[in-house]
């Protein structure tokens, strides 16, 4: 994207304090601007911030806290969650002291995370356990308020699924059965994880389920080298598959 003037380049052209300094600002700013992949205000202000440097699960605790402070306060609820939740993670000493610090940078911040989350897209099983985590965070005291449920699909969006796809990942509404259209909600869950439509041929929704299955098995991922939080992460997710396929084998009437 060209710029006629670019945000590095006002910032260098203000230092420089010349208009022929302000000129070889623009020219600067603008290879800046797209090595460093600015395109706002508000991806630069990003960049100044240090968010860009947040990964993993130093990313994940950030998001958490952000969403724990969303509704105004954190409450006993939201700090047991984060806790929970490195246990999941399968983090050590060091790791929980780097999440509790990226967890209080979350509720002290809300600013950018765009840049960010966008640089994620494509990276498919990570943005899933960070969209499931924070889904676990949101219902932490039970119920969900609409600025948290607003944070989950706007990051999703950001990390490049859709709205439909972002719900999906929602196991609380699963197990609450509160999806909009009731059980039926959760069936059209179901199709979506197992990648199939509802006038599928069983035989396609049988090897679609064997295929995920085989995919994700913990097994699997063990003998591959993955990490325990990636194993316990296949672990969730092949249980997710199990009922998945019950659930439309039980409506679709096939064995």
């Amino acid at each position: 994207m060209f710029w006629p003037i670019t945000l590095l380049g006002l910032l260098i052209g203000w230092l420089l304090a010349s208009i022929p300094g302000a000129l070889l600002g623009g020219l600067l700013g603008q290879v800046l601007d797209r090595r460093l992949g600015l395109d706002s205000w508000a991806s630069l202000r990003e960049r100044l911030a240090g968010k860009s440097a947040l990964k993993g699960n130093e990313l994940l605790f950030f998001l958490l806290g952000r969403l724990a402070k969303s509704g105004g306060r954190v409450s006993p609820a939201h700090i047991q969650a984060a806790r929970e939740e490195m246990r999941r993670q399968g983090l050590d000493a060091s790791g929980q002291q780097r999440a509790i610090a990226a967890f209080n940078r979350g509720k002290a911040s809300g600013d950018g995370l765009r840049v960010t989350l966008q640089r994620l897209r494509g990276q498919r099983e990570e943005g899933r356990r960070l969209i499931q985590a924070c889904w676990r965070m949101a219902r932490a005291q039970g119920s969900m308020g609409a600025r948290e449920h607003e944070l989950v699909l706007l990051w999703g969006k950001w990390l490049g699924w859709n709205a439909a796809e972002v719900a999906a990942l929602d196991q609380g509404a699963a197990r609450r059965n509160e999806a909009p259209a009731g059980r039926g909600g959760a069936y059209e869950q179901a199709l979506q994880l197992l990648g199939v439509r509802q006038d599928s041929d069983p035989q396609l929704i049988k090897r679609a389920y064997r295929r995920l299955l085989s995919k994700h098995h913990p097994d699997k991922q063990a003998g591959a080298g993955a990490s325990p939080a990636q194993v316990r992460e296949a672990t969730e997710r092949t249980r997710e598959l199990h009922s998945a396929y019950a659930l439309i084998r039980e409506r679709r009437g096939f064995r």
